[in-house]
């Protein structure tokens, strides 16, 4: 019986750490507001992670290029403002169709995602 509480327990403490490093992403309206100033690039090769849209939530990744667009900041891992100019950004993104082809290419710019 003890075994199956502490299975338990270790269960919830790894699902509750996964989920509170998960991309889960809003956008602001003011830089001033954002954690991380992002531009879209126009070239994968140009970008410092490439990023896939996920539709729900769950399938989301742990920093590792697969967002999810929330409704609510207070909902959000990260605030990010939509910059015009590469110049004004701190990370470097490309929307890319497939989920696997998210991922880093800069890795040196983790940081600014956890």
């Amino acid at each position: 019986m003890k075994n199956i509480k502490d299975i338990t327990i270790a269960l919830l403490f790894t699902l509750f750490t996964l989920s509170s490093n998960a991309q889960k992403i809003f956008s602001v309206s003011s830089q001033f507001d954002a954690d991380v100033k992002v531009y879209v690039t126009d070239s994968q090769f140009d970008a410092d992670l490439l990023v896939y849209k996920v539709d729900s939530q769950f399938d989301v990744g742990s920093n590792n290029g697969k967002w999810f667009f929330v409704n609510s900041q207070f909902d959000a891992k990260k605030k990010i403002f939509f910059v015009d100019s590469q110049f004004d950004a701190d990370l470097k993104i490309y929307f890319v169709s497939s989920q696997f082809d998210a991922g880093w290419r800069e890795s040196s710019k983790k940081y600014l995602l956890y």
